[in-house]
């Protein structure tokens, strides 16, 4: 939840000209759903995609407030983040919802950006599999193993994010893998094409020692993001 108009208009200009002189890397930014119109502004026509950080699981109906997957679709979006850490904790999502969430997304012909993650009592209590695989299945026993070839994973320790803890590349590497067996057990073939996030307080000074593991496709950013050279700079990490 940050933003303003000339804030916003500074940081998006800055990250378009930046990713123009890279290659090899995909990048988006999801905005708060007040700025998706300047974000489609400023970003047509640029290498930066666009999408939104939560959306209601239904079309339409009474429930003010709310935003649906085609409202977002009608601003461009190509992603939308579902079932971060935040909502899961803040708002008692559950995955059998993030995954109504999930379907209607990909429904209106965007991609999610699913996200799974452990509490660090749950790390410590040796729960972290389970946890990571039971909001993972709630997605595949909905939709099928195929619908994760048209989506993006993003693995987010809860114990990593906004508290400056970051998980080693190795830790990190583990449960990426782990993400990927899962998945392989119900088709391998989408196992390997499927583009696995990090998302624990990645920074420009951590970027490419955890981008270097195997299984760890990229990174969700967080606070680094607010400044454009930062994330440009995990950009340029990427591309590495």
């Amino acid at each position: 939840m940050h933003g303003a108009l000339a804030q916003n208009k500074a940081l998006l200009d800055a990250v378009a000209a930046g990713v123009e002189l890279l290659s090899g890397v995909d990048c988006a930014v999801c905005v708060p759903y007040p700025y998706l119109f300047q974000a489609q502004q400023v970003l047509s026509g640029t290498a930066v995609k666009w999408g939104a950080q939560n959306v209601h699981q239904l079309e339409k109906g009474a429930y003010t407030g709310e935003v649906s997957a085609p409202m977002l679709n009608d601003f461009g979006c190509r992603y939308v983040i579902i079932g971060h850490s935040e909502r899961r904790s803040l708002y008692g999502e559950s995955s059998p919802l993030v995954a109504e969430k999930f379907a209607a997304v990909q429904k209106s012909g965007m991609l999610p950006v699913l996200c799974v993650g452990e509490t660090l009592e749950q790390r410590e209590s040796g729960a972290m599999e389970s946890v990571v695989a039971e909001q993972l299945d709630a997605v595949i026993e909905l939709l099928g193993v195929q619908c994760l070839r048209d989506a993006v994973v993003a693995y987010e320790p809860v114990w990593a994010i906004g508290t400056g803890k970051t998980a080693t590349p190795e830790q990190a590497q583990a449960v990426h893998a782990y993400i990927r067996q899962r998945v392989a057990g119900h088709d391998a073939s989408v196992a390997a094409g499927l583009c696995i996030l990090y998302g624990g307080s990645v920074k420009a000074g951590n970027a490419a020692e955890l981008f270097a593991m195997p299984d760890i496709d990229g990174g969700l950013i967080g606070g680094a993001a607010l400044v454009a050279e930062d994330f440009l700079a995990i950009c340029r990490a990427g591309q590495n």
